[in-house]
Formats: structure tokens, C-alpha cells, sequence
């Protein structure tokens, strides 16, 4: 119990602005149990929906930009370089070695503005459909939304291969395909058990999201990086937004 504990604690210090404080070990402990990822979605979804739950009384563009303050207040912006990094590799021309430097070069170009900008323009896109669903619904997609996206980064971590040492072969190293089994099996059965909910189908929303730079980075970094992780986190969590409201107003 005091593992999983660490654990967690060391989850929530790496991949929040929560004040949980850590202490030696909890890093290990945390890259080594990719089951505490989805409870960071649910603990950084649950505080980041919380602004959706006043859309009667502020509006839904005033509380779609409080929720997009709100995501970036709690889990911080350090995913957006990631999104930036990517978006500069995936516009440079040549192989495999030379999208490697681009991800390691810190001059920002124009793919990496332009990555960043529809990411951000996509979750506050997303956020306003969302606001203009009944508050419940409102809560509980953004809610999955997050889960679903730390889902597929758990997915990463166990079933991915990292291009190079790194932050990601930290990851993919401590994380093996059987610590998937129990994350994978709550999340997409309290997803089945609510379809076809929009909370449940921002779930694989979201984990299609995450897929996309996975594929991409597989095939044009030869693996992921700590770069793919952070712009896997974001943009499975703008798709996942987005799936649910597709699936509310299709109902």
C-alpha cells in the first residue's frame, strides 16, 4: 500500500501543479505503476471540470474559458513543448536522425506555433461544446475526457518503445504490457457499463487522440519520447472533448 501511495504522490507531482509534495522513491514507484495515470485524469479532470458546473449562471463562452484556464492551472503547460517539438518535426524535411535534432532544438519554428495553436484553439473549441451541455454531462465528458487520454498514455508506457534514452525510455522501461490488464479493464468497463453516454465515448475519443503521434512517432522518430508523451496527453484530451459533444448532439 505505502508503494502504491508513492506512487501516486509522485504521478500527481510529475504530471500536476498540485501541491502533493514528494519524496524519495516516488518517482520510481510512479513510472513503474502506469495504473496511476488514469487516477491523475480523474483527479486533474474532477478539479478542471469544476468551472462547467456554473454555466447557469456565467454563460458558456465565459465558462469555456474558465475551464481552459483551469486545465492549464492544474496540470501545468510543460505538455504544450511537447506539442511544439512535434510540431516542428513533423513539418522539417528528411529521415528519422533529422527529426530527432528538430525535437531536441530549442529555436520554435512555425510548425511548433502552428501545433500549438490548434491544440489550444481546439480545447477551447472543445470546451465551449461541452459548456453548452447540461452541466452533468458537461462534467462527466470532461472528466472522461482526461481519463481516457492518461489511459492511452498508460498504453504508451507499457506496449510503446522509446526512440531514444530519455524521458520516454524511462517510462517504457519501468512499465511492462501486464501492468495494462487493470487500468484498461475499470476504465473501459465503467465506459462500457455507461454507453453510449457522451462520458463514454469520450473515453475512446480520447484514446484515439493519443494514438495519432503515437503512430506517427513509431514510424518517423523510430519510437516515443517524453515529447510524444506530453503532446499524446494533449491531444487526446482535445479529441476526447470533442467526441463527446459529437456523440451528444448525434443523440
Amino acid at each position: 500500500m505505502r508503494t502504491w501511495i508513492a506512487a501516486c504522490r509522485g504521478a500527481l507531482a510529475f504530471l500536476t501543479r498540485l501541491p502533493v509534495g514528494h519524496r524519495e522513491g516516488d518517482w520510481d514507484a510512479f513510472r513503474s505503476r502506469p495504473a496511476t495515470l488514469p487516477f491523475v485524469g480523474l483527479v486533474a479532470g474532477s478539479l478542471a471540470a469544476i468551472p462547467l458546473l456554473a454555466v447557469d449562471v456565467l454563460g458558456a463562452p465565459t465558462v469555456a474559458l474558465a475551464y481552459l484556464l483551469t486545465v492549464y492551472a492544474v496540470v501545468g503547460i510543460h505538455n504544450l513543448d511537447g506539442v511544439a517539438d512535434l510540431g516542428d518535426a513533423l513539418v522539417v524535411h528528411g529521415d528519422r536522425e533529422r527529426r530527432r535534432e528538430v525535437l531536441k532544438d530549442t529555436t520554435t519554428g512555425v510548425g511548433a506555433l502552428l501545433a500549438v495553436s490548434l491544440t489550444v484553439a481546439g480545447l477551447a473549441l472543445g470546451a465551449l461544446g461541452v459548456a453548452e451541455l447540461p452541466p452533468a454531462t458537461a462534467v462527466g465528458v470532461a472528466i472522461a475526457a482526461e481519463i481516457g487520454a492518461r489511459l492511452g498514455l498508460a498504453a504508451m508506457a507499457c506496449f510503446g518503445a522509446a526512440s531514444h534514452e530519455g524521458m520516454g525510455s524511462q517510462l517504457t522501461e519501468a512499465a511492462t504490457p501486464g501492468r495494462f490488464v487493470a487500468p484498461a479493464g475499470i476504465v473501459l468497463g465503467a465506459a462500457a457499463l455507461l454507453w453510449p453516454h457522451p462520458a463514454a465515448i469520450a473515453v475512446p475519443g480520447a484514446l484515439a487522440g493519443v494514438a495519432l503521434p503515437w503512430l506517427w512517432a513509431n514510424r518517423n522518430l523510430g519510437g516515443v519520447s517524453g515529447d510524444v508523451f506530453g503532446a499524446a496527453a494533449e491531444i487526446g484530451r482535445v479529441v476526447g472533448l470533442h467526441a463527446g459533444v459529437i456523440a451528444w448532439t448525434l443523440s
